[in-house]
């Protein structure tokens, strides 16, 4: 069965915009996956541990046949690749995925929990997922919209690239 699952990808290290964009095609590229939208590129201030550069983030929705450990597997194997490092809770970082939503989905497991704890909290999430899916249920909490403006005091703006490196 095909699902839609929600990723929010962010980096901040090593050519972020680069990163996050490599890392857009190579969620189409997954087994039984394929990539359905994605959002334009944000930049954010960080959010947690503040002395590091600012982020690059985009939301993607995937249809999948893979199941949401399965994706998440995935997802964190991708991040490998890119050079991920953990040295410590909301560190710089080449690459950062997290799967967000799965379809309506809400459950909590070791290491795994849907939807994602955090997104309503964030804009560099609800920014560019509004943008893809302006009518997203965050099961359990409501309306992804109205969560919005408690993240107003969150630095979160457009990517404008500049025109050459647009169309490139």
């Amino acid at each position: 069965m095909k699902i839609v699952a929600t990723i929010g990808l962010g980096a901040n290290l090593n050519d972020p915009a680069g990163q996050v964009e490599y890392a857009l095609a190579e969620l189409d590229r997954l087994p039984a996956t394929r990539l359905v939208a994605r959002s334009r590129l944000y930049a954010s201030a960080p959010v947690g541990y503040v002395d590091q550069p600012d982020f690059i983030n985009a939301v993607a929705q995937v249809e999948t046949e893979l199941a949401p450990r399965a994706l998440l597997a995935a997802l964190l194997e991708i991040e490998h690749r890119h050079g991920r490092e953990r040295s410590f809770r909301n560190a710089p970082r080449t690459l950062d995925l997290d799967l967000l939503l799965y379809g309506s989905a809400r459950f909590h497991e070791d290491g795994l929990e849907l939807p994602h704890p955090r997104m309503h909290e964030r804009g560099f999430v609800l920014c560019p997922l509004l943008e893809i899916a302006p009518g997203t249920l965050i099961p359990g909490r409501g309306r992804a919209a109205d969560w919005l403006a408690a993240c107003a005091g969150q630095s979160v703006a457009p990517v404008h690239l500049p025109a050459a490196a647009a169309t490139a």
